[in-house]
């Protein structure tokens, strides 16, 4: 393993010193200099980033009741405004990270920024569902860009012993956006500001975007890979061709009664996966610049990590879409409402999340996960059983206790999945692998809000007809996304009983970074989901 160099080359003008450093490190700082300000504003913007789309996330499964109403939308397209830009974040999330290593981080988060920022613009004025799912496919394309670099650029611009407290400042930006992403959602489109209805959910990120934009070409300092590398087009087009094949069908089967052309592109997708693998493998032994490192799946552990986060990913966006249109179709609630409901559980998220990573799992490695799994379906089975008992009348503090032990149950899991699943992966791997696990959930996610057609949709007769079938289809489709958590814990038995710390695991002190990269080892931050 190579030791780290800084390699600075600045380019002097009448505003800041721009450094580009082609080796991840930290900049030199000196007291009350302006590269020492100058990191704090890069942090705070690219912070602002992150921000803008964990809420985007949030905040759009709020507004979609009202969507549907003012666009007219079909189902298939309600689907497709979420699924859209899960799909389009998880195929281009890899990709993207490259582009970073390749021609520069800075650039990289810039377009990307400025891409999500247009999305933005493009999702406020649409003025109709067709106009709305492709921009926000868009939206996800951007956001793949624009994410990955955050990790990466914090690695640069600051020093080791910073980076606990910068990250520990990134984990709080997460909890926050899960928390406000509903609340913020629910004010935005029961305002109705200027007459606009939903629309401002999707506006408000101009202002933000633009201003990160200006100061990032200002504060952010450049940097790349240390060496040349190659983009993996084919492998690119292979992987999001064989999702599309299996995401596109399951979307829009059930509008078009599930014609046979459906049913051969399902078949058809683990063909296209098959040969994606096989490239993969010739594309090793060519020039050794892979989308995905193979071996990383001889790891036993990872690979059972893997599969719980595309399943989790999976019951997540099954769950979050549905019950935002039981609550606001079935039982008749407004957006505020619902996004009030919300509040117990981003609360026992961000709890249970922070005991886990400290206290519990360091203890009880990977029963504290299989605990969350059991006690996430308990509370499901709880709701079920109030909303059964309670029906149309269920008040939202009657939903507490379900959502609570559903947060506690979450908490337990996504805090610590991430470093469980990567404690055994070898450091010179580690960047690729964890950006395989963040692209694995998108893709559960996409999966998942695909899926709802079948577990939800497919148990109402008439989708225009609001109240009670939405009651009993809500109750149906959470008995599936209990199924899937019993087989999550199952599949749990594959990770290691307890992660190997930090300063044991294979490899050194060093580690891949988010994209491949040599880079200093620091946490992998995880997207927790929220209603």
């Amino acid at each position: 393993m190579s030791t780290e160099t800084s390699k600075t080359s600045p380019e002097r003008s009448n505003g800041p010193a721009q450094e580009e450093r082609n080796e991840t490190t930290a900049p030199a700082t000196t007291n009350g200099s302006s590269v020492d300000r100058r990191r704090w504003l890069a942090l705070a913007i690219v912070m602002t980033a992150t921000f803008m789309d964990l809420v985007d996330v949030t905040i759009v499964n709020i507004a979609i009741p009202s969507m549907r109403q003012h666009l007219g939308a079909s189902t298939s397209a309600i689907q497709w405004i979420t699924a859209g830009y899960a799909l389009a974040f998880a195929a281009g999330l890899i990709t993207g990270g490259r582009l970073g290593d390749i021609y520069g981080r800075k650039r990289v988060f810039l377009i990307g920024i400025t891409g999500f920022t247009v999305a933005s613009l493009l999702c406020g004025i649409a003025a109709n569902p067709g106009m709305l799912v492709a921009s926000r496919i868009f939206q996800g394309g951007m956001a793949a860009m624009m994410v990955p670099q955050v990790l990466a650029i914090i690695h640069v611009t600051f020093p080791p012993h910073e980076r606990g407290k910068v990250f520990g400042m990134f984990g709080a930006i997460v909890g926050l956006g899960a928390v406000s992403g509903p609340m913020l959602g629910a004010l935005l489109s029961d305002g109705n500001f200027f007459g606009l209805e939903w629309r401002p959910i999707f506006l408000i990120n101009l202002p933000v975007g633009i201003a990160a934009v200006i100061l990032g070409r200002v504060f952010i300092s450049e940097s790349k890979a240390p060496k040349a590398l190659r983009l993996d087009l084919v492998g690119v087009v292979l992987a999001t061709s064989a999702l599309v094949m299996l995401i596109y069908p399951l979307t829009q089967g059930r509008e078009n009664d599930w014609p046979l052309w459906g049913f051969v592109c399902m078949i058809a997708s683990p063909l296209v996966f098959a040969a994606f693998v096989a490239y993969e493998k010739y594309k090793i032994k060519k020039d050794g610049s892979p989308l995905v490192e193979l071996s990383l799946f001889k790891v036993k552990s990872f690979a059972g990590g893997i599969v719980v986060q595309l399943t989790f990913g999976l019951a997540t966006g099954i769950f979050f879409l549905v019950w935002t249109l039981y609550m606001q179709m079935g039982l008749g609630w407004s957006a505020l409402r619902a996004g009030a409901t919300g509040i117990p559980f981003s609360l026992a998220v961000s709890a249970a999340a922070g005991i886990s990573v400290g206290k519990l799992v360091p203890r009880f490695g990977r029963k504290v996960l299989q605990a969350g799994a059991l006690i996430m379906a308990a509370g499901l089975l709880l709701y079920i059983w109030e909303s059964e008992h309670y029906g149309m009348e269920i008040a939202a503090w009657q939903m507490a206790a379900p959502l609570v032990l559903m947060g506690i149950g979450m908490g337990l899991i996504v805090a610590p999945l991430n470093d469980t699943t990567l404690s055994e992966v070898p450091r010179e791997h580690a960047g690729s692998a964890s950006g395989l696990i963040n692209t694995t959930g998108q893709m559960g996610n996409a999966l998942g809000l695909a899926l709802t057609s079948v577990v939800f949709f497919g148990m109402i007769e008439d989708d225009m007809v609001f109240g009670p079938p939405y009651v009993e289809a809500f109750r149906g489709a959470l008995w599936w996304v209990a199924a899937v958590l019993l087989v999550i814990f199952a599949v749990m038995f594959m990770l290691p009983r307890k992660p190997i710390p930090m300063e044991q695991r294979e490899g050194g002190s060093e580690y891949a970074g988010p994209t491949g990269s040599p880079e200093p080892a620091a946490p992998a931050a995880e997207k927790v989901p929220a209603p």
